[in-house]
């Protein structure tokens, strides 16, 4: 049976975990970007894997690649990063609005507890 190819989205392409995982390893070198090998030793995956999942990443417009001599260093391309936030952040005002409610709730239950009196003296039964 032939395998899928990946279409030119980018949802779809990040739909899979390693290439996640790839792209969150990506965004800790921003800059230079990362070469191939310390992304490879970073992953724990095979080269092989790893280069292609940067190559459905690269076909999407996901990451951004630059050739350094023999190297190859690859980047997270924020425009095309872009649609994928801005598609997220419609989303954002349900976790806002559920942290809000948390922190109203925990709130309200410190005012409701009964606060210790810490100026009297620990009372003592006599015999």
């Amino acid at each position: 049976m032939a395998r899928r190819t990946v279409s030119s989205d980018p949802f779809e392409a990040i739909a899979q975990p390693k290439r996640r995982q790839v792209l969150e390893t990506l965004a800790r070198y921003p800059g230079a970007g990362c070469p191939v090998n310390e992304l490879v030793v970073s992953l724990g995956l095979p080269q092989p894997v790893v280069s292609k999942h940067l190559a459905v990443l690269k076909g999407v417009g996901l990451v951004s690649l630059e050739k350094r001599g023999r190297q190859r260093f690859y980047r997270v391309n924020g425009e095309g990063i872009r649609a994928v936030h801005e598609w997220a952040a419609r989303f954002e005002r349900f976790w806002t609005h559920q942290l809000t409610s948390i922190k109203e709730r925990a709130e309200r239950r410190a005012r409701d507890l009964p606060t210790p009196n810490t100026s009297e003296e620990p009372r003592r039964d006599h015999d």
